[in-house]
């Protein structure tokens, strides 16, 4: 699905498209995450050693990165982990080849599968504080982050920001659910993160255009669907789809609006599910990244539509129809004009001539 543009980008800049965390050198920093969403851990030191140690499972500390598939420290010193899990929250260190100096991470992976989404149009609203007694009585809560920038300019758009679960026993801080837990197997249904939208609106500024990636797909035939990628998209960032330049929103998605189409929930619009062939492109933070176009299957010169997809096709489809009808009947007309502008000169060379002066006949064609 990708192009060859798409792949020599990801060689060139490997981390470029994945949601970057920092945390200050030598102090401890708590970050909550979402599982299923790609991120990289930064690290300054230019020969960092990393080991991690996943506290559901405990086992203690380990540095053998080739263990664990979805882990791979990049050349620029990062830490890369794709599609993180939430039995990989724990601790990450990074420490510098020539010193002491170490940046610590404590990282929890929040479980996406479970997430809350409510949007502030349709009156649904965010989960209720709890109280559970764990080892002691504790408040569950949901912390939420500043409200990402609005998806789209010149007419309403959405916005997003992500709430995750955190626990605080008295007179401790509060600390990420899953960081709390731990390696026990206390459970809540309360304990899982949440996503808010609402609608916004701001004014254009200048439009930029990144390293726009071109590519074709094509619906397979045993689905009848595709799968399409935005590059440098995240959960984690403010994203929209346009499909032949209307955008696609979570309203409409969550009203049953039959757009042909579906945006993943758990990548945040990251991924989008289409079921018709049209012309699709997404915009990161109001940058244009990504045109997909349909690619004629010679194999299925019709393909099957899901009920009620494509209404705005219908309507081109109607629109071309009644077109071919009229340009049928000017051709016919022209077709009638020209057979009687012949049998008008073939009238006129057959009368015998009476005189000197040829009758002139004046033939208008209508």
């Amino acid at each position: 699905m990708l192009t060859i543009l798409w792949l020599l980008l990801n060689l060139a800049v490997p981390a470029l498209g994945y949601y970057g965390v920092s945390c200050p050198e030598g102090k401890p920093c708590q970050k909550t995450l979402l599982s299923g969403n790609d991120i990289f851990l930064s690290c300054n030191f230019s020969e960092p050693r990393w080991s991690y140690y996943f506290l559901p499972e405990g086992g203690g500390w380990s540095d053998n990165f080739t263990a664990v598939a979805n882990m791979q420290v990049m050349s620029d010193g990062k830490l890369l982990i794709q599609n993180p899990s939430t039995s990989q929250t724990g601790f990450y260190h990074c420490r510098d080849g020539k010193s002491e100096a170490v940046f610590k991470y404590q990282i929890d992976f929040q479980d996406v599968g479970s997430i809350n989404v409510i949007h502030g149009s349709l009156n649904q609203k965010p989960l209720q504080n709890q109280t559970l007694q764990l080892r002691n009585k504790v408040l569950i809560f949901t912390v939420w982050e500043p409200w990402q920038d609005c998806n789209h300019c010149g007419e309403p758009g959405e916005r997003k920001r992500l709430g995750f679960c955190y626990i605080q026993e008295l007179p401790a801080d509060p600390v990420p659910c899953w960081l709390y837990v731990g390696k026990s197997r206390v459970r809540s249904s309360r304990m899982r993160p949440e996503m808010q939208i609402e609608t916004c609106s701001v004014a254009c500024g200048s439009m930029k255009i990144a390293n726009v990636v071109f590519d074709n797909y094509k619906l397979d035939a045993k689905t009848d669907s595709a799968w399409l990628s935005c590059p440098l998209g995240s959960i984690y960032r403010p994203l929209i789809w346009e499909v032949n330049n209307r955008p696609l929103t979570w309203q409409d998605q969550f009203l049953g609006k039959d757009l042909g189409s579906a945006m993943d929930m758990s990548s945040g619009g990251q991924r989008l599910q289409v079921f018709q062939p049209a012309v699709y492109k997404c915009f990161v933070q109001q940058e244009f990244i990504a045109q997909y176009s349909p690619r004629p299957d010679p194999a299925q010169q019709h393909p099957v539509q899901p009920q009620g997809a494509g209404r705005w096709q219908e309507a081109t489809d109607a629109q071309i129809e009644k077109a071919s009808s009229v340009l049928k009947g000017l051709q016919l007309l022209l077709l009638v004009g020209t057979v009687l502008g012949l049998m008008g000169v073939l009238f006129t060379l057959s009368r015998p001539i009476r005189n000197s002066q040829t009758d002139r006949v004046l033939v208008v064609l209508k």
